[in-house]
């Protein structure tokens, strides 16, 4: 699968700014993502922290297609056309987008188990 990801900052002007730019992000890009050909799931988190330090990110956004070429062809489309100018419109120059793949022989390895509950038991008298 090939995910695009989007990273949003913090607008400036505070909370009212945050506000406002999560009211037409939620009520007007979202909307035209959803249409989007192609486009498998999309989900949205908000960062609450970035641990061992600062960060100015406030939401993250993983858009997720069947491959490169579906990627493509969804980010042609007049609806992520019209997406992008309205996400221009309620922040510029706030978002970074990423394209990531994904990596199965990774993936195995970070799905090993593990066992928790065996070393707890062997460990009582």
């Amino acid at each position: 699968m090939t995910t695009l990801l989007a990273l949003y900052r913090r607008p400036d002007g505070g909370s009212d700014a945050q506000a406002t730019f999560e009211r037409r992000y939620t009520g007007e890009h979202l909307p035209l993502v959803a249409q989007t050909p192609g486009l498998r799931e999309t989900r949205i988190s908000r960062v609450t922290e970035a641990l061992g330090a600062e960060t100015d990110l406030i939401l993250v956004a993983a858009m997720r297609f069947d491959d490169r070429a579906a990627l493509d062809a969804g980010l042609a489309s007049d609806a992520m056309r019209r997406a992008g100018r309205v996400l221009r419109d309620i922040a510029p120059g706030l978002a970074t987008l990423l394209v990531l793949e994904d990596a199965p022989e990774m993936i195995a390895a970070a799905s090993q188990p593990v066992d928790t509950v065996g070393s707890a038991v062997e460990d009582r008298p």
